[in-house]
């Protein structure tokens, strides 16, 4: 079942950025296993809540490796019952292209949830959107409806949900 903000025409694709993940400078271990904060898994756990209030489906969650960012999907793949799967290729320097080969392996999906990192994802949906920029705070989640293959300026933004629009409760 698919919500009901998708529109019928086009691939709905959604970005999350991950959750907080605290002062990385603060962080003694390496950068590809700093973890989430207390901030940031209530984050995700707030988001993941909200979008399972709302009926938020997808086919697939695909997550870059990062600690970060899997705890992210692991969050709120497991409030909307979907299990994420790490793909490397989200981890750094995506661009169309390389979203748009992320979901060229994925067959007979209709919709995705990409979970990364900025600038990238930021950078990504400023592209997809055809605007100068359009910035994901962390947690943000941006919902668009694209054209397949992906192309620079071809996609609608549904909407865009900051962390701190969430309810609380």
């Amino acid at each position: 079942m698919r919500d009901a903000t998708m529109d019928d025409a086009g691939f709905d694709l959604s970005l999350l950025r991950h959750a907080d993940a605290g002062d990385p400078d603060a962080w003694p271990g390496p950068e590809a296993d700093r973890p989430l904060s207390a901030e940031g898994r209530r984050q995700a756990e707030l988001l993941g809540r909200h979008l399972a209030s709302i009926g938020f489906t997808v086919d697939i969650i695909l997550s870059s490796p990062k600690a970060r960012a899997a705890e992210t999907a692991a969050v709120v793949g497991a409030l909307v019952g979907v299990r994420p799967r790490l793909d490397p290729r989200l981890a750094e320097g995506v661009t169309v292209a390389v979203a748009e080969s992320i979901l060229a392996d994925q067959a007979g999906i209709a919709s995705a949830l990409l979970v990364g990192h900025d600038p990238d994802f930021s950078e990504l949906v400023s592209e997809l959107c055809g605007v100068d920029s359009l910035p994901l705070r962390k947690c943000a989640l941006a919902r668009l409806n694209v054209p397949r293959p992906l192309s620079a300026g071809g996609a609608r933004l549904r909407w865009l949900l900051p962390p701190d629009a969430l309810p609380k409760g």
